[in-house]
């Protein structure tokens, strides 16, 4: 029993240590890596680096290069995705999917992500009426979890 004391101590103890050394890279990996921005200016999906990291509303994205990073950080609410990344379209039923990175729009200067190439598809046929509906979801999806 003492033993069993002593090893589940020892695991604890390790644990609370190595949590603070996570720290950022606790936090979701936005886009799957892909620079938000490039979507932008080079108008297709670009891998980031791990280099060309920063923390927003709390997901870290990464960026192809420090240029990228700068414009991001001038004005993170024009370059981030809309619902935190998550499928335009399968929010705009109600549920909550992880989004392909490579599946993308932009629409009113707005950056779209979708889980499938159907989805992006669907959602350019009314794309204001879909992402309203995704926005009202969003927003019913975090009151029932408050």
């Amino acid at each position: 029993m003492l033993r069993r004391t002593i090893l589940r101590g020892f695991v604890l103890s390790t644990v609370a240590v190595a949590m603070p050394a996570l720290g950022q890279n606790a936090l979701p990996l936005a886009l799957k890596g892909y620079d938000p921005v490039a979507y932008f200016t080079d108008g297709k999906p670009t891998p980031g680096t791990a280099a060309y990291e920063i923390t927003f509303d709390g997901q870290r994205y990464r960026f192809a290069s420090a240029q990228h990073r700068d414009l991001f950080k001038a004005n993170p609410d024009k370059y981030a995705p809309q619902f935190g990344g998550l499928c335009t379209m399968n929010l705009s039923r109600g549920v909550r999917r992880e989004s392909d990175p490579r599946n993308w729009m932009i629409s009113n200067g707005n950056l779209y992500v979708f889980a499938s190439e159907t989805g992006q598809q669907t959602f350019a046929k009314d794309a204001e009426a879909t992402a309203a509906r995704a926005a009202a979801q969003l927003k019913a999806l975090k009151t029932a979890t408050q």
